[in-house]
């Protein structure tokens, strides 16, 4: 007997349009775990708030539907979350890890759709460019934080010494009061 849950279709919904999701390549996959662990153990050392990946769909309040890569939602809006379900509002954070198929609505549309619907904080996590970009809403409209950039030991090398004090490493979470997170903790690759 073929189990009809392998055959599941992954999507979004935007404006009424459909848009089939994927599956994601294993660099995407590594990069949104290492995310949602740094994210993840704050919450859980603080017993505060929540965080769900890519495997959630998120109903938003203008009624599109995302799977939003990470999403975390703060204990005080927790009406928002049916644990049998989906989420149905507005996450405090998403963050979105960059894929081919994905990279333009992502980037654009989405951005502009989390912007409208009072999500506080986005971020654009790029695999390639190893890169986190933050936006913080700020009365209605994002304001680019930030771009995060992971340097490799040869990388490092190549940069003059103005590049290395311009370089930031630290991004704070701006939904929480104390969490900061190492760009190098989500790019530094260890090879076993």
């Amino acid at each position: 007997m073929i189990n009809d849950a392998l055959f599941y279709d992954s999507y979004e919904i935007i404006g009424d349009e459909k848009f089939m999701s994927p599956a994601a390549n294993l660099y995407h996959n590594r990069t949104l775990f290492r995310l949602g662990i740094i994210i993840g153990q704050y919450t859980i050392e603080h017993k505060c708030d929540y965080v769900f990946t890519n495997s959630v769909d998120v109903y938003l309040t203008d009624g599109n539907i995302f799977r939003s890569d990470l999403i975390v939602v703060k204990n005080e809006n927790i009406a928002i979350i049916n644990w049998q379900k989906a989420i149905y509002g507005v996450p405090d954070m998403v963050a979105e890890v960059l894929s081919k198929s994905t990279m333009r609505r992502d980037t654009t549309i989405k951005k502009d759709i989390y912007e409208a619907n009072g999500v506080k904080e986005y971020r654009i996590v790029d695999p390639w460019k190893e890169s986190i970009s933050v936006y913080h809403l700020h009365d209605g409209k994002y304001i680019f934080d930030d771009e995060y950039v992971y340097y490799d030991k040869d990388e490092w090398g190549d940069l003059t010494d103005e590049q290395r004090v311009e370089a930031k490493f630290d991004i704070k979470v701006s939904i929480f009061d104390d969490c900061i997170l190492n760009i190098n903790d989500v790019f530094d690759w260890l090879i076993f």
